[in-house]
């Protein structure tokens, strides 16, 4: 697998953050809270929009380089 750039946005910082929160959920007794089902709804949005973002990016970057 080749490494592709992250173009200086934080997609390995919110990965890491989406799974300490998933892990916190699985290490506890109880019900989930709806503020911490919400937390990690909203940081996967944001990862699935930053990894839109890095694919329309790297494809204009193949595409200049084979202009």
């Amino acid at each position: 697998m080749r490494s592709l750039p992250d173009h200086g946005l934080p997609l390995v910082q919110l990965k890491e953050q989406r799974r300490d929160l998933i892990v916190a959920l699985q290490n506890r007794t109880g019900p989930v809270g709806t503020l911490e089902l919400m937390q990690i709804a909203a940081i996967q949005t944001a990862i699935v929009a930053f990894e839109e973002v890095i694919a329309d990016l790297d494809a204009e970057q193949e595409m200049e380089a084979a202009a």
